[in-house]
């Protein structure tokens, strides 16, 4: 594939991304929350003053928003300590993979109760009010006599159809959000499981080279060692030698 197209691919993946990301924030948090998505994708450890001020927020209002996302584990921090004020500054990170998760768990659910309702819709009848424009379920029409507690009028047995249309639709949709969330964590968990076997491979090439490098250190203390003992011997042997020819010498001289 050709850089650039590999480049607008990686774009768009983002840019949906972020929606998704902005999504599940909005659900959880509020409204007012979503731009901090903007501010920590795809960055990490940033000043939670910078937050603040691109927020147009005071630290404490951004913490607390922080503090929320902490909670469902959307983010995480480290902590460094000012050493002219003394006080600790946090810097903050975006965790995208769990942020997903949540997002699809929801759908999840809400697909879930969907489905039931599908099933509620095809296999028990539903009553209408013409006048209060209400509608109830079999169970409540028998026990009323299909009589509307509101205006005493008569409940008209309700056409399905289109409800159930409108509920086909709206799983139709769940299951496409599903399907794209669900690709969007796979990427995720694919780029942090290669992170990990970088960061592995990173660690054992390191204690490698350490390994190797306390080998030759040992190595080079036993060969000088070694060289130790045998400079040793010789001077030993010099020493001998050296008494021997004054024997020799002293024995010529008598």
């Amino acid at each position: 594939m050709p850089k650039k197209s590999r480049k607008k691919k990686n774009s768009v993946n983002k840019k949906k991304q972020i929606k998704l990301l902005k999504t599940i924030v909005e659900s959880l948090i509020g409204k007012q929350s979503v731009e901090i998505v903007d501010l920590l994708a795809g960055k990490k450890h940033i000043n939670e003053f910078i937050i603040a001020k691109k927020l147009k927020l005071t630290i404490n209002q951004t913490r607390n928003v922080l503090y929320k996302l902490l909670d469902h584990g959307l983010v995480s921090f480290t902590r460094k300590k000012d050493r002219k004020k003394g006080w600790y500054i946090y810097f903050w990170t975006l965790n995208p993979y769990q942020a997903l998760n949540l997002l699809e768990e929801g759908l999840k659910k809400k697909l879930q109760e969907q489905e039931a309702l599908l099933k509620n819709r095809k296999e028990s009848n539903h009553y209408f009010c013409n006048n209060c424009s209400i509608e109830v379920n079999e169970e409540t029409a028998l026990l009323n006599n299909f009589i509307c507690q509101e205006c005493d009028g008569v409940y008209q047995l309700a056409d399905n159809t289109k409800a159930i249309q409108e509920i086909n639709d709206k799983i139709i949709k769940l299951k496409k959000d599903v399907e794209l969330v669900s690709m969007e964590k796979s990427k995720e968990g694919a780029e942090i499981a290669s992170k990990k076997s970088r960061k592995l491979e990173a660690t054992k090439r390191r204690d490698a080279k350490k390994a190797k490098s306390e080998r030759i250190k040992i190595k080079q203390k036993k060969a000088k060692m070694k060289l130790g003992k045998t400079e040793k011997i010789n001077r030993t042997v010099k020493k001998r030698k050296k008494r021997k020819t004054k024997k020799k010498v002293k024995k010529k001289k008598k």
